[in-house]
C-alpha cells in the first residue's frame, strides 16, 4: 500500500496516495482470532474511528518488550479484519466480492467501531444479499448494529415471505431463544396487513365517492341539456322530442344511461304514488337529496327535481346522527367532484397547450417550405 507521511510536531500525518510504505514505520498490531497479526499506524486507525481514537489515547500497555501497542478485534474471521484495515486506509479499496463474503463480518466491525462510511455500504450491500433463508439471522443483526434500514428490509421481506420464511432453522432459532423479537415481527406483520385492509378499503370508498359525483354531474347533465332518453322537462313543453335535445351519447354515457332509467321509472312508478315503497325509486330520492347538498345554486334556478325542497328540508332536519354520517357522505362526494374538475380543467389545458404547440409547429413549417 502506497502512503504519504508527513511531520508536525513530533505527530505522524498517514495519507493513502504516492510514495513508499517504508517511510513510517507502523507503531500497531492489530490481532485477530486466528493469532494472525496485521501491522497498522495509529494515525489512519484514529482518523478514521473514533473508538480506535479513544484507544490510542490510552496509556500503552508493553507486550513483550514491543513498543507497539496492540489491539485484539476478536469473534470474526481473519480475512474479515483484513479487508476491514485496508478499508480504513482506502476506503474504495472494498470489492463486491468481499462484501458478499464478509458483509455481515464488516456491518459488525463498522459498528462497534463507529465507522460510519463502511456502516453505510454494509447495510446497503447486506440488504441486496438478504434472502429467506438468511433474512432472521440479518434481522437480528441489524437490531444490534442499529441498522434501521436494513431492519425495515428484513422485516418487509419475512412479512411477504412468511410462510417460507417460518420453515427455516433461523425461525424455528428465534422462536426458543428470543420471542419477543418473534412478537415484534408477529405485530409488524398483522400491522402491515391491517394497512393494506385500510388502504383497499379507502380505494373502494374512493371509487364510490367518484362514481357519486359522477352521477351528480349527470343528474344536472340530463337536466339540463338533456341526453339520449331523458331531458329538461322545458324541452316537452316546447314539444321537442328528447333525441333532438342531444344526440349521442355523452362522455359517462354508462353512468348516465342508467340514470336515464332510473329516472324514467322513478316518473311512472306506482309504488311511490301509492305509498308502499319501491326500492328504485328510494334510491332516486337519495340521489336527488344528494344532489341538493352539493348543489353550488344559490338561486333556486336549478333545474333538478326537488333540489330547493331537499334544501328546504335539510335546513329543520333535527335527526343528528343521520345527519352527522350525511354530512361526511356529502363532504367527501364534494371532494371527490373538486378533484374530477380539478383534473379535468388539468387535462383540457394541456390539451390546449398541446394544440397551440402543434399550430405553432405547423406554422413554422410552412415558413420554412
Amino acid at each position: 500500500m502506497a502512503i504519504t507521511a508527513t511531520t508536525n510536531g513530533g505527530d505522524v500525518s498517514l495519507n493513502a496516495d504516492k510514495v513508499s510504505h517504508d517511510l513510517v514505520e507502523t507503531d500497531v498490531e492489530i490481532i485477530t482470532s486466528g493469532r494472525r497479526r496485521i501491522p497498522a499506524h495509529s494515525g489512519i486507525l484514529a482518523s478514521a474511528s473514533p473508538v480506535l481514537t479513544n484507544i490510542m489515547e490510552k496509556p500503552r500497555k508493553i507486550h513483550g518488550g514491543s513498543s507497539k501497542r496492540v489491539i485484539k478485534i476478536l469473534g470474526v474471521p481473519c480475512d474479515a479484519v483484513s479487508v476491514f484495515v485496508r478499508f480504513l486506509y482506502s476506503p474504495s479499496s472494498l470489492t463486491e466480492k468481499e462484501m458478499e463474503t464478509y458483509g455481515i463480518h464488516l456491518l459488525a466491525l463498522s459498528h462497534v467501531y463507529m465507522v460510519t462510511q463502511l456502516k453505510q455500504r454494509c447495510t446497503k450491500g447486506v440488504g441486496e444479499s438478504v434472502t429467506t433463508e438468511n433474512v432472521v439471522d440479518v434481522l437480528q443483526l441489524a437490531r444490534l448494529c442499529d441498522a434501521p434500514d436494513l431492519f425495515l428490509k428484513c422485516m418487509r421481506l419475512i412479512q411477504s415471505k412468511f410462510k417460507t420464511v417460518e420453515q427455516t432453522e433461523g425461525w424455528k432459532f428465534l422462536q426458543e431463544h428470543d420471542p419477543f423479537l418473534e412478537l415484534d415481527i408477529l405485530q409488524f406483520i398483522d400491522e402491515a396487513e391491517s394497512r393494506k385492509k385500510r388502504r383497499r378499503r379507502h380505494r373502494r370508498e374512493q371509487n364510490l365517492y367518484m362514481q357519486l359525483s359522477e352521477a351528480m354531474e349527470c343528474i344536472e347533465h340530463i337536466c339540463t341539456e338533456g341526453c339520449t332518453l331523458v331531458g329538461p322537462s322545458c324541452n316537452l313543453d316546447n314539444n321537442k322530442s328528447t333525441s333532438q335535445v342531444k344526440t349521442g351519447p355523452c362522455s359517462a354515457f354508462s353512468t348516465c344511461y342508467g340514470l336515464q332509467l332510473l329516472i324514467r321509472h322513478f316518473a311512472v312508478c306506482k309504488k311511490r304514488v301509492d305509498g308502499k315503497g319501491c326500492v328504485r325509486c328510494k334510491r332516486m330520492i337519495q340521489l336527488l337529496r344528494l344532489h341538493s347538498s352539493v348543489c353550488d345554486d344559490q338561486s333556486e334556478s336549478c333545474r333538478v327535481p326537488l333540489c330547493r325542497q331537499f334544501k328546504k328540508r335539510g335546513e329543520k332536519d333535527k335527526k343528528m346522527v343521520e345527519e352527522t354520517k350525511w354530512k361526511v357522505l356529502v363532504r367527501r362526494v364534494a371532494s371527490a367532484k373538486a378533484m374530477s374538475s380539478l383534473s379535468q380543467s388539468k387535462k383540457n389545458k394541456s390539451e390546449v397547450l398541446f394544440k397551440e404547440e402543434e399550430e405553432d409547429f405547423i406554422r413554422i413549417r410552412n415558413k420554412l417550405i
